[in-house]
């Protein structure tokens, strides 16, 4: 939740406007915030291409984010979620409009129509609470204007057919305001299904998305009430994976399956905030949020146009079917300072009650379409969460700023297995896991001056246990995340450069690991970590030069040795016990790249009333795995990307921009997807060279 002052990050004297943050429920400058974060205006993102939720990782250092099945995994310096389980939570925590979305299957469909995004490093165990081991990411919509009339459209047409168009729409008056956007985005697939009996061309896209809120202010400006509600639905013909053993083309854009596959992921959020002032110093803040969402999809899972299907019982051929709903409701309450006095706090309670019904069916007697299931896993999942949280903040001196905050959670789990593999129980089969956990933070701050910060903060996040879905197989716990963070923030020549940098530590505990026992999910806490690392982040506008540069540095491993599962290479190393392997100690972390890198460069050209900026921009990923067992099969190799744009301010109302992505048309791997009890693993690629035109209008105020 952060918004800069103007909109822009350049300020009308040709410096860095100051970058506004709400995320520990005020309004505060980033830079006297002592927490490691990237936030970039919706300005900012436009400009450097920022579209959708993967493309994150190509401006924010330390962060990984891989796409795949109906997921978006996102781990924030190595901490976070590598694959998922029924009954499995992210580790970095999702925000829209100051509501969690709590999976992962829905963070990546609001991405439209933005003012803000902030990505926190590090846990964020006090104020935004479980599923926040890693950081956590918000995002802040536009809110309604007051008196205020006008309308925006904004639309790319680009190669592959790309076609994407928002438009706004916005009305106000004394005390009231209403915005509504619109979202309608396609896009063919990179890749080509070239079977001869294809039914599907997977990778494509078509999605439509709305989004209204309406906020009112109360006469003496007291209260103020936020009223929002989103609707999404996104098809396809699923995800373009590549087979590792494709005996036809090595080609990576091409692939060849049979099997009709799908997936359609529609859902509805509604959620209300209210705030009011109480007195001149203390604000009371409500809010209430209720989200539908389901996934439908069918895969190839053989990922073959030849395979055949069963009898006899060797044949691979088969076609796979998941159905996954959530019905969430979420509610919070905080009681918070407001004015300028040295002592600021937070007080808040939090509550979150949802059921995640899951169906997978296989079928393994027919490859062209499902008929008729072989294997059949029904389950339901009741969470629960509830916590208090609080933060004082208190300015000892004039420079000396201390912070304690604390959050004790109490979840609890109550899976129902109505159909599953196996014997040896009954069915329906019910297990639950009650945990509960005190997380926090403690830090102090030294105000150099108005324009410098030095912190060092303490803090801890945890994410809740669960229960897994195999009968008589034991719940998995907590995993918990400590780090120790020394940082500075500083702005230098009138406010034209600014520097970021931290240091940090983790000691990671009880980590949460998924992987197939049997050909079923399993979640396992055998192993922890450690990391050290760094970042920086450096901005500059000086006239009409602006540039950026971010780094991340990481080296995180596992901290002891122990024998887990293992979905790709099964089998029982020396010394484990039957069906396990041995990681040992040092191993890196998944989804760890060492080095994570960004840097851009602009100049804007004035030719009388038109304004011409050209950008170029590159960033480096360093090479991960997917899993704790490197192999050919879980090797995401490094990367680096350059895009280029052109864009043209036409006066206020109209702008015009052309763009390459990808301009080196590098083929690279994006994900290593893993087998399931679905479908075979394979590799998903990311966009090759892509081009595309874009122009946005807008009209009145």
């Amino acid at each position: 939740m952060a918004q800069s002052d103007s909109g822009d990050p350049q300020a009308n004297d040709g410096a860095l406007s100051e970058i506004v943050v709400t995320a520990e429920r005020r309004e505060q400058n980033l830079q006297n915030v002592p927490i490691s974060a990237t936030v970039l205006s919706g300005e900012e993102l436009q400009r450097k291409g920022v579209t959708n939720l993967n493309d994150i990782q190509q401006v924010a250092p330390s962060i990984a984010i891989n796409t795949f099945n109906r997921s978006t995994f996102v781990n924030i310096r190595g901490v976070g979620i590598a694959q998922s389980a029924p009954t499995s939570n992210p580790g970095v925590a999702y925000y829209i409009d100051g509501v969690l979305i709590p999976h992962e299957q829905f963070i990546g469909h609001s991405f439209y129509d933005i003012a803000s995004m902030e990505v926190l490093r590090g846990p964020q165990g006090t104020l935004s609470g479980q599923n926040s081991t890693g950081g956590a990411i918000y995002v802040r919509t536009p809110d309604p204007k007051f008196n205020s009339h006008g309308a925006t459209a904004d639309v790319t047409v680009g190669d592959y057919g790309r076609v994407r168009a928002i438009a706004t729409a916005e009305m106000g008056g004394q005390s009231v305001g209403l915005r509504i956007a619109y979202l309608h985005e396609e896009r063919d697939s990179f890749t080509r299904n070239i079977a001869a009996n294809a039914q599907s061309q997977p990778g494509n896209l078509d999605m439509d998305a709305i989004r209204a809120s309406l906020v009112m202010e109360g006469a003496d400006g007291r209260l103020k009430v936020n009223v929002r509600g989103e609707y999404f639905d996104v098809k396809s013909d699923n995800n373009a994976v590549k087979n590792r053993n494709d005996l036809v083309t090595a080609n990576p854009f091409v692939i060849e399956e049979d099997a009709r596959s799908y997936q359609d992921q529609a859902g509805y959020r509604l959620s209300s905030e209210a705030r009011y002032d109480l007195s001149d110093g203390v604000a009371v803040r409500g809010m209430v949020s209720w989200q539908d969402g389901h996934t439908y999809d069918q895969t190839d899972g053989d990922r073959t146009a030849t395979a055949l299907p069963r009898p006899p019982a060797g044949n691979v051929g088969r076609v796979s079917r998941a159905t996954t709903e959530f019905k969430t409701f979420i509610s919070e309450v905080n009681l918070l300072s407001i004015g300028q006095g040295p002592l600021q706090w937070v007080l808040g309670g939090f509550l979150m009650d949802e059921t995640v019904p899951v169906t997978l069916l296989r079928d393994n007697n027919n490859t062209r379409d499902f008929v008729s299931s072989t294997s059949t896993i029904i389950s339901s999942a009741k969470n629960s969460s509830e916590s208090l949280f609080g933060q004082v903040n208190y300015f000892a001196t004039d420079k000396l700023e201390l912070i304690v905050g604390g959050r004790y959670s109490w979840d609890k789990q109550v899976y129902t297995r109505t159909a599953v593999p196996g014997a040896g129980f009954t069915l329906p089969y019910v297990s639950q896991i009650a945990t509960s956990q005190l997380t926090g933070k403690l830090g102090v701050n030294y105000h150099v001056n108005d324009d410098n910060l030095i912190y060092l903060t303490a803090s801890k996040g945890y994410k809740a246990g669960g229960v897994n879905l195999t009968p008589n197989t034991p719940n998995f716990l907590p995993e918990r995340n400590f780090v120790y963070e020394l940082g500075f923030k500083t702005e230098f020549l009138d406010r034209h450069l600014r520097v970021n940098g931290d240091v940090f530590y983790s000691v990671y505990k009880d980590i949460q690991l998924s992987s197939l026992v049997g050909g079923l999910p399993v979640t396992q806490n055998a192993l922890a970590g450690h990391a050290k690392g760094a970042e920086l982040e450096i901005t500059g506008q000086f006239g009409g030069l602006g540039f950026n540069f971010g780094l991340g540095y990481l080296d995180s491993k596992f901290s002891n040795s122990a024998c887990i599962s293992d979905t790709n290479s099964p089998g029982t190393d020396a010394g484990c016990a039957t069906n396990l392997r041995f990681v040992p100690k040092d191993r890196g972390l998944p989804f760890s790249p060492e080095w994570t890198m960004n840097a851009g460069v602009q100049y804007t050209f004035a030719f009388g009333g038109i304004d011409m900026t050209p950008r170029v921009q590159w960033s480096h990923i360093a090479q991960q795995y997917a899993t704790p067992f490197p192999s050919v099969n879980t090797l995401v190799p490094g990367r680096d990307i350059f895009d280029a744009r052109l864009t043209f301010d036409l006066g206020s109302k109209y702008k015009l921009e052309g763009y390459v992505n990808n301009l080196g048309n590098k083929t690279y791997i994006a994900t290593q997807i893993q087998n399931s009890s679905s479908a075979d693993g394979g590799i998903i690629y990311g966009a090759p060279r892509t081009w595309g035109v874009r122009l946005k209008v807008a009209i009145g105020d």
